[in-house]
């Protein structure tokens, strides 16, 4: 009988669609962002923190100016694309619309950077980094024709060109350190490179320079667009604009130092959303199908979901208040080693965010996309209230990642009302999540400070491993609908 149950788990894993297409964007975001983190810390090493902390803010600012610049507009060109007869002169269209819009980005970019830093390193910075978001809104065309045209592993390819092209730029540091407005031009030299190939690549081929000087754009029509799509604007740009906001904020309020410690323990954070973020972008899709059909099955799939998702954030939060004392010195330098105290206190947030992400796409799929934006704001308008009082009381670091967990753990509260009012979820369910939440943060706060902590861990997490097959193998109900049982949603 035990043998049979293996013999069918193997099979269902086999057959998933999920593990399937998770594992393959899983694969590719992991290896990008390991190239990219060495790159990140070679740069943490070999630079001072003052200069190290004015790459970060430059930095920053491209990718809170960027999160916005693409206008959100991929679903309707993917849509259109589909669609169309003409798709050169579609592809053309757009292609010279984000063209334009990078340029009015990249200006608003040497606008802010002037209005908001008086350092002139972190000025020149930003006028060399800034220009990426030109480069990203033209990359934003190519890669969305290829998602129209299932040819995602071309983008897949180049971006792993590219980081492996960061790879070898943070190796050449090794050998000679240069300055880090010379490191600034390379970068953008690499992304010129990825830039070419991405064109070259592209079935849809757009060189023809008068082609794209002479095709007109209706812009009446690109703004009625917008004005539909804006919701998913706002909700796509939200989460970065959510993490930059806490850097400026720092950088305005705090030292270098703080902007640094601020940087490692976000990287860190990243990493650990690579995995919610993929699994999700194929929970979404079943989620909307279950929905239109069986409105009982959506609240059980959710359900199974949320058990799985809650897991991985005890584990994640468990894993960095472990191992974050001897990891962040061994991996950033010995200069950064305070930083693992701050990093503790942001991956709090990591025990709500999985599930907040999770819920967003149940009321997405729901259709409450406007009711999911307003959260979004509300969040980030409480994080930034939080920090900026906090930070005129008490200048340190903690300010800003706590007022990141506190923002996050209303947002799932408001999900968790909005979720109960529509019979989703019950109170027990409600009461026992932030009652297991509370547990763990006592529980293992107390724990991680003993001697033999990783001892503990390894012990803790094998029971609870081992407690979760065991339900499994008896009820075989809670993990194999959500990760294994698909004939009821294809």
């Amino acid at each position: 009988m035990l043998k049979y149950k293996f013999l069918t788990i193997y099979g269902n894993i086999r057959n998933s669609n999920l593990l399937k297409n998770s594992f393959w964007g899983i694969t590719a975001n992991l290896l990008q962002n390991i190239l990219y983190s060495v790159f990140f810390i070679v740069i943490a090493r070999k630079y001072s923190t003052e200069e190290f902390s004015s790459y970060i803010l430059a930095n920053s600012l491209y990718s809170f100016i960027v999160a916005f610049s693409s206008m959100g507009l991929g679903q309707w060109f993917i849509r259109e694309l589909l669609t169309v007869n003409d798709k050169v002169e579609l592809v053309t269209k757009f292609f010279k619309f984000q063209f334009i819009i990078g340029i009015l980005f990249y200006c608003l970019n040497i606008l802010l950077v002037f209005i908001i830093y008086e350092n002139s390193l972190i000025r020149y910075l930003a006028l060399i980094i800034g220009t990426n978001i030109i480069f990203d809104n033209i990359i934003y065309v190519i890669t969305f024709t290829n998602i129209a045209q299932q040819e995602q592993k071309k983008n897949f390819l180049v971006f792993t060109i590219e980081a492996v092209l960061k790879f070898f730029a943070a190796a050449f540091l090794f050998i000679s350190t240069i300055s880090i407005i010379y490191l600034a031009f390379i970068l953008i030299l690499l992304r010129i490179i990825s830039l070419f190939i991405f064109i070259n690549t592209a079935n849809i081929k757009i060189y023809s320079f008068a082609l794209i000087s002479s095709v007109k754009i209706n812009w009446n029509e690109l703004l009625n667009i917008i004005k539909i799509n804006w919701p998913f604007v706002v909700i796509g740009s939200i989460s970065v604009i959510y993490w930059r906001i806490g850097i400026f904020l720092v950088s305005k309020n705090l030292l270098p130092f703080d902007v640094a410690n601020y940087e490692i323990s976000y990287k860190l954070f990243s990493i650990a959303q690579i995995l919610p973020y993929i699994v999700s972008t194929t929970l979404f899709p079943k989620l909307i199908k279950l929905y239109q059909s069986d409105f009982a099955d959506t609240i059980v799939y959710f359900k199974n979901a949320f058990v799985a998702y809650t897991l991985y954030g005890f584990f994640v939060c468990s894993f960095v208040f472990t191992f974050a004392d001897g990891l962040i010195p061994t991996i950033f330098g010995n200069k950064y080693s305070s930083g693992s105290f701050y990093c503790k206190e942001m991956f709090l947030t990591i025990l709500v965010f999985p599930t907040v992400l999770l819920q967003a796409n149940l009321l997405v799929s729901m259709k409450l996309e406007k009711m999911d934006m307003q959260l979004n704001i509300l969040s980030l308008i409480l994080n930034i209230l939080f920090c900026t009082v906090g930070l005129q009381y008490f200048k340190t670091l903690s300010v800003v990642n706590i007022s990141v967990f506190i923002s996050f753990f209303i947002f799932h509260v408001f999900q968790d009302l909005i979720l109960y009012r529509l019979k989703i979820i019950s109170k027990l369910h409600i009461y026992l999540f932030y009652l297991s939440i509370s547990l763990f943060i006592v529980w293992y706060r107390y724990i991680s400070m003993i001697e033999f902590k990783e001892i503990v861990f390894i012990i803790f997490w094998v029971t609870i491993f081992s407690i979760f097959l065991f339900f499994y193998f008896r009820k075989n109900y809670l993990i194999s609908k959500l990760f294994f049982s698909y004939k009821q949603i294809q």
